[in-house]
């Protein structure tokens, strides 16, 4: 299995124009940070999890030439708002899209990409094949997943685990039944939005008393916002089985 950050940041991670903060002025690679999404190459399959507003300009940046489905943790824009680009895909494979999301997932989806449901479709526009999951365990093309739900506030939301991977965004608290999903991973990737408490999202001393519980090998911080500070000077801070995951990033699991 080989995982590929293709984004790590949030829509408060983004660099912003005219901010002279340290992280949005660095010239080090880590801290340029487009939203949240993660590429998951298992066996045969190519598959995505979020397609944010940068899903385009990510899979670019890494060259992935094929996408077998697509995976949903939630249905903010953030997360959603580059499904449209599935359609070079589309063209490429001639075939549907499969798109995985719960039952609020997609039918936000369908709300969003209405053109894309209409009975009289115009040619070219994204071709989606949409796939109901829950809280129980599926599979895309062959490949197990097991969901993670956590509360994102009061929004639910889910996590996905790939055999000993587990990985984990815009949570702000995890429930009994999915720590004990949890248990057993080896590398876990965890939203730790920033060092000051957040209403939604965990901060980086929530992140870490759930690193404690799950007690994975190591650990990757992601949906990281420009207020976390500088990656480099974040790493230092960290204990040495907990990393700072940024964009380009590559696990061969």
């Amino acid at each position: 299995m080989k995982i590929t950050f293709l984004g790590t940041g949030t829509s408060q991670g983004v660099p912003i124009i005219g901010c002279n903060c340290p992280v949005c002025s660095s010239l080090d690679f880590r801290d340029k940070r487009l939203r949240t999404s993660l590429h998951v190459a298992i066996d045969d399959q190519s598959l995505v999890i979020d397609t944010g507003p940068d899903f385009r300009q990510q899979m670019l940046r890494e060259n992935i030439n094929r996408l077998d489905a697509v995976i949903f943790t939630h249905a903010h824009r953030d997360h959603t708002a580059g499904l449209d680009d599935v359609r070079a895909y589309n063209f490429l494979q001639q075939m549907d899209m499969p798109v995985y999301g719960t039952i609020q997932t997609l039918e936000q989806l369908k709300v969003e990409y209405a053109y894309a449901f209409a009975r009289d479709n115009y040619p070219g526009i994204p071709r989606l094949q949409l796939h109901e999951i829950s809280e129980d365990a599926f599979q895309v093309n062959g490949i197990d997943v097991l969901p993670l739900p956590v509360m994102h506030l009061h929004m639910p939301v889910l996590g996905f685990r790939f055999q000993n991977f587990s990985y984990i965004t815009d949570a702000k608290s995890i429930g009994p039944e999915t720590l004990e999903r949890l248990q057993g991973t080896d590398i876990l990737v965890l939203n730790a939005l920033q060092h000051d408490w957040h209403i939604s999202h965990f901060n980086v001393e929530e992140a870490l008393k759930v690193v404690a519980q799950v007690k994975p090998r190591k650990t990757y911080f992601t949906h990281i916002s420009h207020k976390l500070g500088l990656h480099a000077a974040v790493e230092k801070q960290l204990p040495s089985d907990i990393s700072l995951a940024f964009d380009g990033l590559q696990l061969d699991i």
